[in-house]
């Protein structure tokens, strides 16, 4: 099979977790994946260990010019783009670095003390990199007669839960990371609004709270299982819905 006959995806922070567990299963299901990783040597790694002839690509959502290349690289090597998966994603930096488990880290976070230069830095990946891979792989997306984004969220960033008295999730709920799944349902939204009339479709997805680096593994899904919500969207065709936000088996979550 020549490579443009397949599904072409791109899956950011693919070389680990769930973005890793997307891509390997994307593949499986006959796409050719575009492994993204901000160092190009770990996505290498990481494409081979994939196998199904994907393919690792520099990207660092962060890095404009780093951007830049990915789409003129895709552009020149394959024409077009299906399927954008943006899952990319950190949650704080200095859990790990300190040594703090998540308990004594969200008590860190609190809207009162949360370090202003960590909530910058997390935004600058959770929030503004999407918009920019957005920006700069929209008119790849354009050239497909299928395309769809999958934006890779979280139920924490829910309004309407953590505003709820009763909810288990405002516990959780600070500026760092949560507040900024808010801001990305918010920016997915206006993706939604303005291709609402395109052929491009739009999903917004929480995969739930999975073992992995972004939980300093102290979530209780297994990459498989965070995986799954994400890649049963990703595989949606041309007839499926677009504006949806779900959780696991295509349970709705409210914005």
């Amino acid at each position: 099979m020549e490579k443009n006959d397949k599904r072409i995806a791109l899956v950011t922070g693919a070389n680990q977790g769930i973005g890793f567990q997307v891509a390997k299963d994307l593949a499986k299901n006959g796409m050719l994946v575009l492994v993204g990783s901000r160092d190009l040597k770990r996505g290498e790694k990481a494409a081979q260990e994939i196998g199904f002839g994907s393919m690792a690509i520099q990207l660092d959502v962060t890095d404009r010019k780093s951007i830049s290349d990915a789409a003129e690289k895709i552009q020149k090597e394959l024409g077009r783009l299906d399927l954008l998966v943006n899952n990319a994603g950190i949650s704080n930096t200095r859990m790990q670095r300190l040594g703090l488990s998540m308990v004594e880290y969200m008590e860190s976070a609190k809207a009162s003390i949360a370090s202003i230069d960590e909530i910058r830095t997390v935004w600058d990946t959770n929030v503004f990199g999407v918009l920019a891979v957005y920006q700069t792989m929209l008119p790849l997306l354009r050239k497909s007669s299928d395309a769809r984004i999958v934006n890779v969220s979280s139920t924490l960033g829910s309004l309407t839960l953590n505003s709820d008295p009763n909810s288990g999730y405002r516990s959780f709920y600070n500026p760092v990371y949560a507040v900024s799944k808010t801001a990305l349902n918010g920016i997915t939204l206006s993706m939604m609004l303005e291709l609402k009339d395109s052929k491009i479709k739009v999903n917004l997805v929480s995969p739930g709270f999975t073992k992995s680096a972004l939980t300093n593994f102290e979530g209780f899904e297994s990459l498989e299982d965070g995986a799954r919500e994400v890649v049963r969207v990703a595989m949606y065709g041309p007839e499926d819905p677009t504006g949806t936000f779900t959780t696991w088996n295509n349970e709705a979550v409210p914005w």
